[in-house]
Order: structure tokens, then C-alpha cells, then sequence
């Protein structure tokens, strides 16, 4: 090899050059280039870290200080429902986008835990809220094909659910890294893992795993299994995919695999495990409430968020009632046992459709589950497709269940009509007809089935304390819940005959007694006299029975007794006096027809009117809600329940006394003469109510402790049916509640007050039973030195007899007229 020196001449061309450059002898192997390859590629990743770190570096000083407070965490106000209680603590109602029951992390169940740590974060109390690895391993499946993201760590979870979206970027992956590191930062582990297992979504409207357990499950978290556990954990990766009501088999799937997860990762023992795998998970069949009050809990949910507005439905108000479980029960089986009673007393109409069936056999599942979804079971009046139809036999499966069902005798009792030949072709039952049957009981207490037809007819039932005005029982209608009308509070209709003690209660304040004598004859008014058109009164038998006195004229309902009592008070008098009992003037026109009751009231009304009586003499406000408490069951409102005083009195207690008196004559050889011999005791107390052309049907009653009252009719008024009245109708349902609710309450009866004595046989007002006396003796005086007295000059009859012009009582306190609403405060 030759080198050049600084005297050696310049080379004179190209060629020379080259001979230079191509005489090197360096030996180059394959391993020198490996190395140089490796040197330059770590070059290239330690630049590309200085860089990239670098890069994070300005990346955490832009995007730190942008992330947002954690006050939604740190500060968790989860939004959870409102909840409707009876009295007995059961629920009744929940009302809310989200379910919820909001539990601290001590009270979750180490086996829950445990589950949803083995499949979503294994590693959750050793890390710092990211698992790095799992990081490079979502962000290379990123760049490799856009797939699914996945190592995202619990905090990592609880910060995408409160603060970034569900797209799948690097970006929100980014934020949601820097997130969890600042959650780590302010909570504690267990702090997070509270809030994870209380927010997390798991499909049908459940947030949080208690209420999670309570719906798929039907029972507390605290009961929880092992299997149970790891079907709920499975949930949050994908809750409609993972749904063990809508895909069983997958949900299935995902569980086993997550009881394989909790023995690796060493939650369960070898035995557990395999106890696990081999139990049979029961689900929660339906999501129905104890027991019917939607008209109740309804109520109460209006009166709250009156209150709270919509925090009604997010700060997890509890909600208790002064309702109880057995007496709503009880209000709701004799209200629709009542009314379907009555409706099988109607004509058949006919089936409520028609499902296409093949010629033979049974019908298919997806037809009987479209066709339930079309026609609902009403609680007991069940929905039923017609396999087999003749006059003698009808064979039909239910709906819902698919169970079969054969009716004969008296099960086709009631639809008799569409089984001949002669039946018209609306009312036809042949294959294929929806019907509806009804279970109920016979005679002997044996369960049977009823072929029959969905009520048309409605009905409303109200109970409460006579003395504090504490709702005991309230049923809207035939299907509560399915309607947004309560009749209770919202049906306006005829009270009848039931308001007429009404009149006899003014009427005694004008000098009558029980033992006033009064004519039941006809009587007739031109249209001056009533407002509209001519009107000739009749009583409900058509018979008139001349004078009677004031206690049998209510007893039998006597209409002409009513109106001469009315005339006797004066309309004016009378309208005044109705707000005494809670009622609006303004509803009850002015005239002569108000005796018979044409004005208009609500069956709620009705019952604080008759608390009146029974309480003797007090105004009571209806109480539907006790208590209200927040989720941790501090006190936030409570109802000033209060026994009467002084100063809520509105009726003197010897009118209260001597009406009790009156209405007890009712129930005993009146027209509700079967409430006192069917429930065997005498402390019951009531009226009938039956309006023109039966169109209402009432009765309103009260034990001294309890007021009742029931309605029935048509929504748009119809006849009830010309042999149908109160007595008829809405005494039966009255006996039936009242059974249950006096079975343990003794006898009680009402003590004269002062001021009232028994004179000839009856109660009376004191200076009533001295003014007879008094007239009494007047007349043996005079027949001692007058001679006999013949007929009167001309022929004429003598006057009708008066009562005697007595001194009205004093004054009683009236209270200011509250608004409507306020009958639930």
C-alpha cells in the first residue's frame, strides 16, 4: 500500500486516482455490519425517546393543567331514584331514569369484589392506576388494524365514565391515562373502587351492583353467590350483549370464564369453584310491586316533586306512606271483586280478537308471545286463546304462561250466550277467540275458572283514620296503574242519596230532631223553582208513605222527606253549610235538587265529609305521606299527625252525635241494614247513594275509627242498570274491606255529649226535648178546658205540623277552605 508524503508530486489524472482508492486491503466480515446496524438502531430508539419524552413532556405541561376537577368524584352524588314505602316498609313505587341503591365499599361483599377485580383489574391495589404494559399493548393494537382497546384499569374506567366520551382515539386514551393519574392522586383505592361498583352501568336501567342484584336476582347484595357474582361482573364489558335475560348462552359463557379467573387468581378455593360452576342461577321472573297501589305511589310522586321538582328523581329520596300493606290489599281485592260481580251480571259481548291458528294443535311461541304483548294479563283476569269451543266445554291456553285450561259449567256460565248457535257473530267463541278468564274461589274456598270479559265498568275505594285523616287504603280503579286517572282525587260525579245527611245535619241545627215528624207525599216544582225544567220527584220505589218521622225518612232513603227538609233550611243556608264537611259550594247549584244530591263530588270528599260525623265534629285534612328521608335515613319532612282539637272543630258533637245516631238507623234496618248483619256488630255507621237513573252508585260509612268510601259507575255516565243501587253495589265492597280492617278492633260506641238527652224513645237536643215537653203539657192543659175538636170551618185539613221555632246553636268555627291538592299534605 502506498502513502502519499507532502513531496510527492499531485496526481496527474483520473486513472491514478482510482488505482489509489481501489487498493485498500481492510478485511469487512458480517458481524462488523450487525454491530454497526445495532448501534445505529439504538441511536435511533434513544433519540426517538429523548424525543418522544420530550414530546410527553410538553404534552403533560399543555393537557395537565386542562384536565378537569375531580369534584364530580371526590364529591359523588349519584343519582338515584326516589322510592315509594308503605307503612310496613314495603315498596311500592320507584321513580327515576337510573336504579340504584347507592352502597359504601364496606357493605359490597368481598366475593363481589373479587369477581369484578379478576376480570377487570387483577392487578388494581398494585398499580398506580395504569398498567403500562397493557397501555403499549391497546396502542399498538391501535396502528395495527384499529382494533378494540383493552387494558384500561378500574380508575381508567371511572375516569372515561365521568368525564370523556366512548370514542376509541389515542387522544381520549391520552386523557384518560393522565386522569386516572390524578384520581390515584386525591382517592384511595377502595375510595375509587366504591365508586366504580356503585356507577357502573349493567343493563335494564341498574346502575351500581346492589341494584343489579336486585334486578336481575330479586334479593339484597349482601346475599350474594359466588356464581351469582361472576354472572353480575360479567356485565360492564358489554351490558345488553352480556345480558343473561336477553342472551343467556353468551352471558353463560362470560361467567364461567370469570369463575375460572377468580380460583386463578386465588379469590376461591378449588371447591368453590367447582360449587360455581354447577349452580343453577335463579333470575328474577317479574319486576311486580308486593302489592297494588300505582294509584297511591302515584299520588305521592306527584306531592314530591310538587316539593323538589326534578331532584325528586336523583337524590334518592325514600318516601314512606300511611298506608299498610294488608289494609291496600285488602281495598283492592273487595273493589275488583265488586266490580266483577256486577260484570257478570251483564250480557256477554263477544271475545277481544282473534289469532290466525292452524286447523289442529297448539298455537306457536312467537304467536303466543306477540299476541301477550297485545293483550295483557290484568292481574287475575287472565288473556287466553281458544283452542276447543261447544256449549258444553272450552279448552284455552293462557297467554303468558301456556298453560291449558278447561272450563265447564259454571266456568261458561257468563259467556253462555257466545257459545250457541244463536250467538251473533261479534259474540261467537270459536278457536282462535281471545277471552279472558278469571280465577277466583267457589263457595267452598276451591280455586276456579271463570270465562267472562273485561270490566267496563269503573269504581273508586278510599279508607282512612276518621282522626287524623291518615290514608289507609286507595284504589283509582278496576286496573290501577294502567290509567293516569284516579278516581279518588279526580272523578267529579253525583254524590245522591249519600249526601243527604248532609241536609238532615242543617236541618237539625234548625229545629229538627230524629223524632220530627215530616211528610213523604208527592210534591211538584215549575222550572223558577229548579233552575232548568219542571221537576216531579219521585222516591226510588215510587211510593210515597205519607208523615214519618226524620229517622226512618233516612233510613229508606226518602227523596220528598230530603227536599222539604232542604226547603225548610233554605238552598242559600245550605251551601253555606256543606264547607263545614270540606265540600265546594260552588259545586252544588243553588236549587231544591241539591236535597237529592245533583251537585258534584269526589269520592276523597266524600270521606273527610263523613270523618266528621265520625269523629264528632272535626275537619280533618287527608295525610297520605308520613315521612320523607334521604338515602341515609335522615329526617327531611314529617307530617304533623295530630289527634282533633278545638280548634278544627266545624260541626258542634250533638249534631255530629245525633247524625251518627241517624246513619247507625241505616246499617241497621235501612237500606245498608246488611252491614251491621253480615259484620255482626253494631258500631257501623252509613249511607246509601244511588243517583237519577243509577247512574252512581255509592256508600259512604265509618266505624268511630275508620271512614270508607266507595263509588261505582261509568267514566262517561251510564246506567248502571235499573235494578242496580248503592246498597247493591257498593255496600258489598264496603263489607268486604270493613271485615279486614275491624276483624281485631272492638266494639265502640259513641257517648252522648252534653247537651243532648233520649226523650220518647230518641235523641234530641236538649232545649228540643224541653220544648216538647212543654208543648206537651200545653196540650193536656188545653184538652182539659177546650171541648173536643171537631172538623176545621169549611172543611179544610188542618196545617201540616212545624217544628218548633227553636234557637239555632251557636256558631261553630269554620276553617279557611284549602285547595284540593292540599287533601294529600
Amino acid at each position: 500500500m502506498s502513502h502519499l508524503t507532502p513531496n510527492d508530486p499531485a496526481p496527474s489524472s483520473p486513472s491514478t486516482s482510482t488505482a489509489v482508492l481501489a487498493t485498500p486491503t481492510q478485511d469487512i466480515t458480517p458481524g462488523w455490519i450487525v454491530l454497526r446496524v445495532m448501534m445505529g438502531v439504538l441511536v435511533s430508539v434513544v433519540v426517538g425517546l429523548v424525543i418522544g419524552v420530550m414530546a410527553l413532556g410538553i404534552a403533560l405541561v399543555l393537557a395537565y393543567p386542562n384536565l378537569p376537577e375531580l369534584d364530580a368524584i371526590t364529591s359523588y352524588q349519584p343519582k338515584l331514584p326516589m322510592r315509594v314505602y308503605s307503612q310496613d316498609g314495603v315498596m311500592i313505587g320507584e321513580y327515576g331514569d337510573e336504579r340504584r341503591l347507592y352502597t359504601p365499599i364496606q357493605d359490597i361483599p368481598d366475593v363481589m369484589k373479587q369477581a369484578v377485580l379478576a376480570i377487570e383489574d387483577a392487578r388494581f391495589y398494585q398499580h398506580g392506576g395504569v398498567d403500562y404494559i397493557g397501555v403499549i399493548r391497546a396502542g399498538l393494537a391501535q396502528f395495527a388494524a384499529a382494533g378494540s382497546q383493552g387494558a384500561s384499569t378500574i380508575t381508567m374506567q371511572v375516569a372515561r365514565n365521568f368525564y370523556l366520551s366512548k370514542e376509541k382515539t389515542l387522544t381520549r386514551k391520552f386523557y384518560e391515562v393522565l386522569l386516572a393519574l390524578k384520581i390515584e392522586h386525591y382517592l384511595s383505592k377502595d375510595q375509587i373502587l366504591e365508586v366504580y361498583m356503585n356507577q357502573i352501568f349493567l343493563g335494564q336501567r341498574a346502575y351500581g351492583f346492589a341494584a343489579a342484584c336486585e334486578t336481575y336476582f330479586g334479593k339484597p347484595l349482601k346475599d350474594i353467590t359466588v356464581a351469582e357474582a361472576a354472572m353480575l361482573a360479567g356485565l360492564p364489558k358489554a351490558p345488553s350483549a352480556y345480558n343473561p335475560f336477553a342472551n343467556p348462552r353468551r352471558a353463560k359463557a362470560r361467567q364461567r370464564y370469570i369463575i375460572d379467573r377468580m380460583w386463578e387468581n386465588g379469590f376461591i378455593s378449588a371447591q368453590q369453584h367447582q360449587q360455581a360452576l354447577e349452580q343453577r342461577l335463579v333470575y328474577r321472573q317479574q319486576a311486580e310491586m308486593p302489592m297494588h297501589a300505582e294509584d297511591i305511589a302515584e299520588a305521592a310522586r306527584q306531592l314530591v316533586f310538587a316539593q323538589y321538582g326534578t331532584q325528586a328523581y336523583t337524590r334518592g329520596l325514600q318516601v314512606y306512606l300511611t298506608v299498610a300493606t294488608g289494609d291496600q290489599t285488602a281495598a283492592y281485592k273487595a273493589l275488583r271483586k265488586g266490580l266483577m260481580d256486577y260484570e257478570r251480571r251483564q250480557p256477554y259481548r263477544g271475545p277481544e280478537g282473534t289469532l290466525s291458528l292452524r286447523e289442529s294443535g297448539e298455537p306457536s311461541d312467537a304467536l303466543l308471545t306477540e299476541a301477550a304483548n297485545e293483550y295483557p294479563d290484568l292481574d287475575d283476569l287472565r288473556a287466553a286463546v281458544v283452542l276447543e269451543a261447544s256449549p258444553r266445554k272450552v279448552v284455552a291456553m293462557l297467554l303468558q304462561s301456556g298453560e291449558t285450561l278447561s272450563l265447564t259449567g259454571e266456568g261458561l256460565r257468563h259467556a253462555w250466550v257466545g257459545l250457541s248457535a244463536q250467538a251473533s257473530a261479534k259474540q261467537r267463541i270459536r278457536r282462535g277467540a281471545v277471552v279472558r278468564v278469571w280465577r277466583t274461589e267457589d263457595e267452598a274456598g276451591k280455586p276456579v275458572w271463570l270465562l267472562t270479559q273485561r270490566p267496563e265498568v269503573e269504581g273508586a275505594f278510599v279508607s282512612l283514620d276518621a282522626k287524623t285523616g291518615e290514608i289507609r287504603a286507595l284504589v283509582g280503579g278496576f286496573n290501577p296503574g294502567y290509567s293516569m286517572f284516579n278516581r279518588v282525587t279526580q272523578a267529579w260525579r253525583q254524590p245522591g242519596s249519600s249526601f243527604k245527611p248532609f241536609i238532615y245535619s242543617a236541618a237539625l241545627e234548625r229545629g229538627f230532631s230524629p223524632a220530627t215528624i215530616v211528610d213523604d207525599s208527592p210534591l211538584f216544582f215549575d222550572a223558577s223553582v229548579t233552575g232548568s225544567q219542571p221537576w216531579e220527584p219521585k222516591n226510588y220505589d215510587g211510593t210515597f208513605d205519607g208523615p214519618m218521622p226524620l229517622r226512618r225518612a233516612l233510613a229508606k232513603s226518602k227523596n220528598m222527606v230530603s227536599i222539604r227538609l232542604l226547603q225548610a233550611v233554605g238552598v242559600r243556608n245550605e251551601r253555606e253549610w256543606i264547607t263545614r264537611f270540606g265540600f265546594e259550594k260552588e259545586k252544588h247549584a243553588p236549587y231544591l235538587t241539591m236535597a237529592l244530591g245533583a251537585g258534584s263530588v269526589t269520592p276523597m270528599q266524600m270521606a273527610v265529609a263523613y270523618s266528621v260525623f265520625a269523629n264528632q265534629g272535626f275537619l280533618i285534612q287527608p295525610v297520605l305521606i308520613s315521612k320523607i328521608t334521604d338515602t341515609h335515613g335522615n329526617v327531611l319532612n314529617k307530617a304533623r299527625i295530630r289527634l282533633p282539637d278545638e280548634s278544627m272543630r266545624t260541626l258542634s258533637a250533638r249534631n255530629a252525635f245525633l247524625m251518627s245516631s241517624l246513619l247507625q238507623e241505616v246499617t241497621r234496618t235501612g237500606t245498608a241494614a246488611k252491614a251491621q248483619a253480615q259484620l255482626k256488630r253494631a258500631d257501623l255507621y252509613g249511607k246509601t247513594g244511588t243517583t237519577n237513573d243509577a247512574m252512581d252508585a255509592w256508600f259512604a260509612g265509618f266505624h268511630p275509627s275508620l271512614t270508607t268510601v266507595v263509588w261505582v259507575g261509568y267514566d262517561t255516565p251510564r246506567k248502571l242498570g235499573d235494578r242496580e243501587t248503592g246498597g247493591g253495589l257498593a255496600l258489598p265492597i264496603w263489607i268486604d274491606y270493613m271485615r279486614h280492617a275491624l276483624r281485631d278492633t272492638p266494639v265502640q260506641d259513641i257517648k252522648p255529649p252534653p247537651g243532648v238527652v233520649r226523650f220518647e224513645d230518641d235523641w234530641m237536643y236538649e232545649e228540643a226535648a224541653q220544648a216538647r215537653a212543654a208543648a206537651a203539657s200545653a196540650a193536656v192543659a188545653a184538652s182539659a178546658v177546650k171541648p173536643a175538636s171537631g172538623p176545621a170551618p169549611g172543611g179544610a185539613k188542618p196545617a201540616a205540623a212545624r217544628p218548633p221555632n227553636l234557637p239555632v246553636s251557636s256558631p261553630v268555627l269554620i276553617q279557611p277552605r284549602r285547595g284540593w291538592f292540599d287533601f294529600f299534605h
